[in-house]
């Protein structure tokens, strides 16, 4: 027996949860903002700050709110069992909508077959229900309840959540200071109400990824009125990784910040991987189905069939995949335009179906079949995430006759999509040099009628292995600044290897730099209270809150230790680069402090007495540039 095999044996007695992942953030709390309902208990972090010290005014601060992907994992008052599975949201809000039913069992043949194979008994999740489906007839899409008029719970939870309390940081005095932002067209207001959201997911600009069937799901928004939003990948292969290891990689993802996950899994136990990590995940989950009906023809790309692919679509819906990447637009006509590239086609479900195309001579079934598709999703609310199979993996590549061909087939499927009120979103690129980013950002808002755009990076360079969450975190800033809705993280092993846990936080933190940079482009209200509250901080030398309003408070406070390490040194006016005499904020103060002695207002003259006097002060201490501590 292999190493793998016997971790999945004993997988029901050992499954686990990484320790880190449970333990909440220093000097933070999770708190929940109550809905027009009992059930809507809206998660967030808040962070706790010290006061003020009294030679800088002595005031408190003010908790500073931040939104939370963390899940129940963080909160001291939960008590975490992978094996159960994480608590219901969401049944109590389908049930009074009264247009699903239970089924008595699975209706995939694959779910079926697995459901009967006694020797997977032990690696199975222990609690799996019987799915929903909607009522014969009915359409149970966010976008259709939003067509009706109707807000729905989680309509009514995701505009809470966006707002992060920001009336309260307003009282609280929080937003002084905002710069104006550059929206390129967005319309993001004041004020997130669920009415906007509504109208939001009714015009077809956001999607609430919720499954009917993942009623675990705290749920989020994708699209460029909103917080940009990122994704953090998992997944099994054939070369290793057991169904453990795949909901640590979960909880580790979720607590520094990915809004969804997608499950790459290629390996052995896909369906059992997925039940695994679907009923512990509190974020949207998508995954690739011909990843996996791949995987059922033995990796034979030409022995794909429609009828395969479908039962395999129905299979995922019913254990609660949220979207679905699905490559429709890679047609037969699009695939001679890659002969020239340097890098061909890089889409691992885009070259599946190129082949099957010209193996076949046939245009590729998800294109013929995709009205058949959007009824399986609109029985469950899955979501699209049309595919770029054609995207560039170079920038040699980047805006070619095949990438654009194939986004103007994604615009004309999503107008389909929006016909039968399937919620849908447009991935995109991939290797792209930063003039060309805003021309692709342009295209799709043309080509897709501002349907969200989900990005794998761009790239920026194609010089930098080992260091592409930098290449691609630049694109991904400027593109979310432009108006993609969510970026796709790269990790530093891209091109190289299976990402490690230090690799995907690496990534996952890379990607929220990148999204907040770009909300405070966009001017999202409320982006900057997160920042001025940090330079406070930075200003008044109080360490811990610098460390604590951080994205990675641990790497933070691991890098100040380095050189300073006793306790003595987080209360210190001065860090180790520039020292006790040359701190730039310590002088500036004590410039303020002469200045307010000497009864001087004007700036300039406070200013130039002030630093007239540090002049004299290192001349006495001798005139050193380089002073020991």
């Amino acid at each position: 027996m292999s190493k793998q095999e016997k971790n999945l044996a004993h997988l029901s007695e050992s499954a686990q949860v990484d320790a880190q992942s449970v333990q909440p953030f220093t000097r933070s709390q999770k708190v929940y903002v109550q809905g027009s309902r009992p059930d809507i208990r809206v998660p967030m972090r808040e962070i706790s700050l010290d006061v003020t010290p009294t030679d800088f005014g002595g005031e408190i601060n003010a908790p500073v709110t931040v939104y939370d992907t963390s899940g129940p994992y963080t909160d001291p008052n939960v008590t975490i069992d992978v094996r159960k599975g994480l608590a219901d949201v969401r049944s109590a809000w389908i049930d009074d909508r009264g247009d699903t039913e239970r089924l008595e069992g699975l209706s995939s043949h694959f779910g079926q077959q697995r459901l009967n194979d006694a020797e997977l008994t032990k690696l199975r999740f222990a609690h799996v229900r019987n799915p929903r489906r909607a009522k014969a007839g009915a359409n149970v899409s966010q976008m259709h309840y939003a067509r009706k008029g109707i807000i729905t719970a989680e309509m009514e939870y995701v505009a809470i959540r966006e707002n992060m309390k920001l009336a309260e940081a307003r009282a609280a005095g929080l937003l002084n200071e905002q710069h104006k932002g550059h929206s390129f067209g967005a319309s993001i207001p004041k004020e997130i109400t669920a009415e906007f959201v509504r109208e939001e997911i009714a015009r077809g600009r956001a999607i609430i990824p919720a499954n009917i069937n993942h009623t675990e799901l705290e749920p989020m928004i994708i699209g460029r009125n909103f917080l940009v939003k990122i994704n953090g990948n998992i997944g099994n292969s054939a070369l290793g990784s057991s169904i453990e290891e795949e909901v640590a990689k979960l909880t580790w993802g979720i607590r520094w910040g990915s809004d969804t996950v997608m499950d790459l899994s290629t390996g052995k136990h896909i369906h059992e991987t997925r039940e695994w990590i679907i009923r512990n995940s509190p974020v949207p989950i998508g995954t690739v189905p011909i990843y996996q009906a791949l995987e059922k023809v033995n990796g034979v790309a030409e022995d794909l069939t429609w009828e395969l692919f479908r039962d395999t679509l129905i299979e995922q819906a019913e254990q609660g995949v949220d979207y679905f990447t699905i490559h429709a637009g890679v047609l037969l006509r699009y695939v001679p335009l890659t002969a020239k590239r340097v890098t061909g086609i890089v889409s691992r479900g885009g070259s599946i179906m190129a082949k099957w195309c010209l193996a076949h001579h046939k245009e590729n079934f998800l294109y013929t079949h995709f009205d058949e598709i959007c009824e399986i999703m609109k029985a469950y609310d899955v979501s699209f995430s049309l595919g770029d199979g054609l995207r560039p993996g170079s920038i040699a590549d980047a805006n070619d006759e095949a990438q654009f061909g194939e986004l103007e087939t994604l615009g004309e499927l999503t107008k389909i999509a929006w016909k039968h009120d399937v919620q849908c979103m447009i991935e995109g690129p991939g290797h792209v040099p930063m003039q060309l980013i805003k021309e692709n950002m342009d295209k799709q808002l043309e080509c897709c009628d501002e349907a969200p755009f989900y990005t794998l990076g761009p790239l920026t360079t194609d010089i930098a292995p080992g260091y592409d969450h930098i290449t691609s975190g630049i694109g991904a800033a400027m593109i979310g600044w432009f108006g993609c809705a969510m970026l796709c993280y790269v990790t530093p092993k891209e091109h190289l290897g299976l990402p490690n846990k230090d690799d995907v936080k690496t990534g996952i933190i890379t990607y929220k730099i990148a999204a907040h940079a770009a909300d405070l482009a966009k001017g999202h209200p409320g982006a900057q209270i997160r920042d001025n509250a940090l330079s406070k901080a930075r200003f008044e030398f109080r360490w811990e809150d610098q460390f604590n309003l951080g994205l990675d408070p641990d790497t933070a406070r691991a890098f100040h230790d380095e050189t300073l390490p006793k306790d003595s040194a987080k209360v210190a006016h001065f860090c180790s680069m520039c020292g006790p005499k040359f701190c730039s904020m310590k002088i500036t103060q004590e410039v303020r402090e002469y200045a307010a002695n000497q009864k001087i207002e004007a700036v300039d003259i406070s200013m130039e007495e002030g630093m007239r006097e540090q002049a004299q002060r290192f001349k006495q201490e001798g005139s050193q540039l380089y002073q020991k501590v």
